[in-house]
């Protein structure tokens, strides 16, 4: 079987982007996959991707790389479209609602066409219109799956399927390093702010722990700022982007995440997969499908003087070792469930009963 997976950009530092790429792999042990990437910006993905799994692009925008046609969203769109008429994949999976909408009106009708959804539409108006031409949509939590299950009423069947980890074994977590770490885009819905100022009661108290934030976007500059203006720079530390986050938080006792919405909880994810208990607010979408308090870590209620009972909670765990560890032990329970091979599988069932 032949299956091709569509992305904006197969080369962004994205959670849908690494959750995509470990789908490809795990699926390419046992058919021929593919993963297209509407624009490339760089010579490598910046996750890792298995090695059977075909790459290809339809505009490389790298530098120093001969420009045949103007740039610009038209000339995206045709080279998608002109793509997508002569695809020769039994299966079509796209993973944003713009690609879905192009995958309904131009890929071969005889061609089965999933939208693999995170997020919500900007303009849910040509979803509506060309959505029920697709086979299947499939979300990644149960909450997105009943939103989008009300918006398609009269589309195509919506079903829930869990994202995909690399297959392990995981760097585990020892579980004695005084940090917390986060990881993700620095990006204002990802609130960073809420937990650099949530740290500073927390290193107030426990000055012997430090806080370590991985990514980078373009809140960086106001999130050193506030650093400074804290005096947080010897308990904060920016450590820039790596492809590697599980390694980086398996030296951590602790991941948070303040994020004001999430539907995607990659890192949430991979901290559970390190063994590592996770703090997040429980308004957070992602977080709160896969996060339970006193299992494998602690939601907070988002609530007036939400900070400091985001730093109570954070102070908690801190001083209490053993539940730490018992935490530890249910996230990994829980990231068993996402391996990339299990999650394959029920692709793969999926694809089946639709066909």
């Amino acid at each position: 079987m032949k299956v091709s997976l569509v992305l904006a950009s197969a080369y962004a530092m994205r959670g849908d982007v690494r959750a995509t790429l470990n789908l490809a792999t795990a699926l390419s042990d046992r058919h021929d996959v593919e993963v297209i990437s509407v624009r490339r910006q760089k010579e490598k993905p910046f996750f890792p991707v298995g090695p059977k799994v075909t790459m290809r692009s339809l505009i490389d925008a790298r530098p120093g790389v001969r420009h045949l046609f103007p740039r610009g969203q038209v000339r995206a769109e045709v080279a998608l479209w002109r793509l997508l008429r002569n695809l020769k994949s039994d299966v079509l999976i796209t993973t944003r609602p713009g690609l879905g909408v192009q995958a309904a009106r131009h890929a071969p009708r005889e061609t089965l066409k999933i939208a693999r959804e995170w997020g919500r539409p900007a303009v849910p108006g040509p979803v509506k219109r060309f959505y029920p031409r697709l086979n299947a949509v499939v979300t990644a939590t149960e909450s997105a799956q009943e939103e989008w299950s009300k918006l398609l009423t009269d589309g195509p069947p919506v079903t829930s399927l869990l994202d995909a980890l690399p297959d392990g074994p995981w760097p585990r977590s020892r579980m004695d390093n005084r940090i917390v770490a986060a990881g993700g885009r620095w990006v204002p819905v990802k609130a960073y702010d809420r937990l650099i100022k949530a740290f500073a009661i927390v290193a107030d108290k426990r000055p012997d722990w430090r806080l370590r934030l991985y990514g980078g976007g373009p809140e960086e500059r106001r999130l050193r700022a506030l650093v400074r203006e804290l005096s947080l720079h010897n308990h904060v530390y920016f450590m820039g982007t790596t492809p590697d986050l599980a390694g980086e938080f398996a030296k951590a006792s602790i991941v948070a995440t303040t994020s004001l919405t999430e539907d995607l909880g990659m890192a949430v994810l991979e901290a559970m997969g390190c063994g590592v208990p996770v703090v997040a607010f429980d308004g957070a979408r992602g977080p709160r499908e896969f996060v339970a308090t006193g299992y494998n870590g602690v939601l907070v209620p988002e609530t007036e003087g939400g900070l400091e009972l985001f730093a109570a909670a954070l102070l908690a765990l801190i001083d209490d070792e053993r539940r730490r560890r018992s935490l530890a032990a249910g996230a990994l329970d829980t990231a068993v469930r996402h391996a990339a091979g299990e999650v394959a599988g029920q692709w793969e069932k999926l694809i089946a009963d639709l066909r």
